[in-house]
């Protein structure tokens, strides 16, 4: 099987990219951002974000699943299909919380492995070249700059209808950005022998046939 691992901070493109890029080449593509952010939307929806032991707690009542429907993947939890509810500013937030749990990383763990080992893939996330898979055929660091996603992400959610400002949406990328590179459990970083792939002055498009060239040419 063929692993490709895809890192990188907050708004970089890394699942749009890495699921045009999966779809490409007929992998499968594996959002580890949206298994974080599923438990993020239980322990809001039960009340229990701000408190790390009531979130650890409530991972014993959990059940995720990654479903997918030609290729396309879908966030199952505790049998209901929550793709549609976990893309919200509130929900990235508490994302970056409950993922510096090690409790909640570890529960999170053997279920990326698995789909990984039966299946070629494209899996991304913060940690997935240093910790999840160390022994990916190819590591990628995928990053712009905080400006250029927070304008990335600000016309998404305008898009969407939801009332923020620029500087609103900056402020959040810079505040994950910090959370994510700090935290004691598998901080944000590249790893040794991740290709560093900036993405700033590219578009969509541009990026995709970008990160397909760099996993071509490293899996020849």
């Amino acid at each position: 099987m063929i692993n490709v691992a895809i890192d990188g901070p907050a708004g970089a493109g890394k699942s749009t990219i890495a699921k045009a890029a999966a779809k490409k080449l007929n992998f499968i593509y594996v959002d580890t951002g949206a298994l974080y952010r599923a438990v993020a939307y239980n322990a809001v929806k039960c009340g229990a974000i701000n408190s790390e032991p009531k979130i650890i707690e409530m991972l014993k009542n959990i059940h995720i699943e990654l479903k997918y429907n030609n290729g396309v993947q879908a966030v199952y939890l505790n049998g209901e299909d929550v793709s549609a509810y976990i893309r919200t500013p509130e929900i990235s937030m508490g994302a970056s919380k409950v993922s510096a749990i090690p409790e909640v990383r570890a529960f999170l763990l053997d279920l990326q492995r698995d789909i990984a080992k039966n299946n070629n893939v494209i899996m991304d996330g913060r940690d997935i070249a240093t910790v999840v898979l160390p022994n990916a055929d190819v590591k990628i660091f995928l990053f712009a700059s905080p400006e250029c996603r927070a304008e990335r992400r600000y016309k998404e959610l305008v898009e969407k209808g939801e009332s923020v400002t620029f500087e609103e949406v900056l402020a959040d990328v810079n505040k994950r950005d910090y959370q994510d590179s700090h935290r004691e459990i598998a901080p944000l970083k590249p790893c040794k022998t991740s290709i560093m792939a900036d993405t700033s002055d590219k578009s969509l498009e541009e990026s995709v046939n970008y990160i397909i060239s760099l996993i071509e040419e490293n899996i020849r």
